[in-house]
C-alpha cells in the first residue's frame, strides 16, 4: 500500500476523533437531563464531570498507548483502539443511567489517546524535512473534524439525542475496516523497544523524555502553549454571550469559521513558512500572532471586529506543527510513540487546568462586585502565558 494512502487513513482517524467530540456536544445537555433528570444547572455540573473524566483518562493513558505502540506496533494499537471507540459510542447511545454515561466518557478518553499513536506513525513515515508539513496535516485534519462535528451533531439531533452517537459509532467502524485494509506496520525490529511501566506512566514518561538534550524546556513551552490556546474552547461561548449577546447559532458559526481557518493554516501554510523562515522562526511567528490576537480580544468592542479577528487568530496556529517537528527530531526513532504520548498527556493536562483558570477569571471580572468589568480578562491571562512561552522558547534557542 502506498504511503500516501496510509497517511490518508491516519488523517481520517484524526478527523473522526475530532468529529466524535463535536458530534455529541450539541445533545449532551438534553441527554444528561433525559437520563438523570434535573435542570440545566444540574446538566452543566454533570457535563463538567464527564469532560474532566475524559481529559484525565487522556492524560493518564497517552504515554501508555504511545509506549505500547513502540513495543507492539502502530497498526494493532490503532485498530484495537478504534474498534473499542466504536463500541463505546454504541454503549453511550443506549445508556440509561449516569454511571454508564460516565463509564463511556472514561473509555472514550482512553481510546482517544490514540492521537499519540497517529502522530508517531506520521513521525515514522516522514523524512526529517517532511515532518513540519505532515504534522501540519494532522492539525488540519483536527480542524476539519472540529468544524464538521458540531454542525453534523446539531443536524442529527433533530432525529433524537441518541442519533449522533450512532453516527459516531458507524464512522469509527468504517474507519476500522479502512485501516485494516490499508495500514502497514512501521515499527521494525530495528526501532522496537520493550514496554516498561516505569516509562509508560505519565510521570515516568516525562522523566524519560525529559532526559533527552534540551527537551525538558521545550516540553514546558509546549504545555504553556496549550494552556494559553485553550482559552478559546474554555471561554468563547460565555465571553461572546456576555459581551455581545450572541445566540448559540452565532457562537457555532464563529467556531466553525475558526476551525476552517485553523485547518487551512495548518494544511497549507506550515510547510511554506518553514521553507521560507525555518521551523524555529515559524514557531516564534505563531506565538507572536497568538499574543497580539489575545490582547485584541481582551478589549474587542464590536461583533464585526471580532469576526474580522478570527482569520488572524487562526493564522497563529502556524507555530504548533513546527514545534512538534522540532520535538520529534530531538528523540530517537524508537521513542517517537513515547514522545507523542507525553505530548498527548500535556494537551490533556492543559484541558484540565485551563477551563478552571479561564472560567474563574471570567466569573471574577463579570460579577457586580468586580473591581472593574472586563469579560475579556481570560484573554489577558492567556497573553501573560503566551509571553512566558515566547521567553522560554527564546531561552531554549540560546541554550541550543
Amino acid at each position: 500500500m502506498s504511503k500516501q494512502l496510509q497517511i490518508t487513513f491516519i488523517l481520517t482517524t484524526v478527523v473522526i476523533d475530532a468529529m466524535g467530540i463535536g458530534l455529541i456536544l450539541p445533545v449532551m445537555p438534553d441527554l444528561i437531563r433525559d437520563i438523570g433528570g434535573g435542570d440545566i444547572a444540574d446538566a452543566a455540573v454533570w457535563g463538567g464531570i464527564l469532560a474532566t473524566a475524559f481529559a484525565v483518562m487522556q492524560f493518564l493513558f497517552g504515554p501508555i498507548i504511545g509506549n505500547l505502540s513502540d513495543r507492539y506496533g502502530r497498526r494493532p494499537v490503532l485498530l484495537v483502539s478504534l474498534f473499542v471507540m466504536a463500541l463505546d459510542y454504541v454503549v453511550m447511545a443506549v445508556a440509561g443511567a449516569m454511571w454508564l454515561l460516565l463509564l463511556g466518557r472514561i473509555v472514550g478518553g482512553i481510546t482517544a489517546a490514540t492521537h499519540s499513536t497517529a502522530s508517531a506513525f506520521i513521525a515514522d513515515v516522514s523524512a526529517p524535512e517532511e515532518k513540519d508539513r505532515n504534522f501540519g496535516l494532522i492539525g488540519a485534519a483536527f480542524g476539519i473534524g472540529f468544524v464538521l462535528g458540531p454542525i453534523v451533531g446539531g443536524l442529527l439531533a433533530e432525529f433524537g439525542t441518541r442519533a449522533p452517537f450512532w453516527a459516531a459509532a458507524c464512522l469509527s467502524f468504517a474507519n476500522v475496516i479502512f485501516g485494516a485494509l490499508v495500514l502497514r506496520e512501521t515499527v521494525t525490529d530495528a526501532i522496537r523497544r520493550p514496554f516498561s511501566w516505569k516509562r509508560a506512566n505519565p510521570l515516568g514518561a516525562f522523566r524519560a523524555v525529559g532526559r533527552l538534550p534540551e527537551l525538558k524546556l521545550l516540553l514546558v513551552v509546549f504545555f504553556l502553549y496549550q494552556v494559553a490556546g485553550a482559552v478559546y474552547p474554555a471561554i468563547w461561548p460565555y465571553f461572546t454571550t456576555e459581551r455581545f449577546g450572541w445566540s448559540p447559532g452565532m457562537i457555532g458559526l464563529s467556531l466553525a469559521l475558526y476551525g476552517a481557518g485553523f485547518a487551512l493554516v495548518q494544511g497549507l501554510l506550515v510547510s511554506p513558512s518553514v521553507r521560507r523562515f525555518g521551523d524555529r522562526a515559524t514557531v516564534t511567528i505563531g506565538l507572536t500572532i497568538e499574543t497580539a490576537t489575545m490582547i485584541f480580544l481582551a478589549f474587542v468592542w464590536t461583533t464585526a471586529a471580532l469576526f474580522a479577528s478570527i482569520p488572524v487568530a487562526a493564522l497563529g496556529a502556524i507555530g504548533l506543527p513546527a514545534l512538534q517537528a522540532i520535538l520529534s527530531r530531538r528523540v530517537p526513532d524508537d521513542a517517537q510513540g513515547e514522545l507523542q504520548g507525553v505530548l498527548a498527556s500535556l494537551m490533556s493536562l492543559a484541558t484540565i487546568v485551563a477551563p478552571i483558570a479561564m472560567t474563574q477569571t471570567f466569573a471574577y471580572f463579570t460579577r457586580p462586585e468586580a473591581p472593574f468589568y472586563l469579560p475579556g480578562a481570560p484573554f489577558l491571562l492567556s497573553t501573560v502565558l503566551m509571553l512566558g512561552t515566547l521567553a522560554l522558547f527564546a531561552k531554549s534557542r540560546r541554550r541550543g
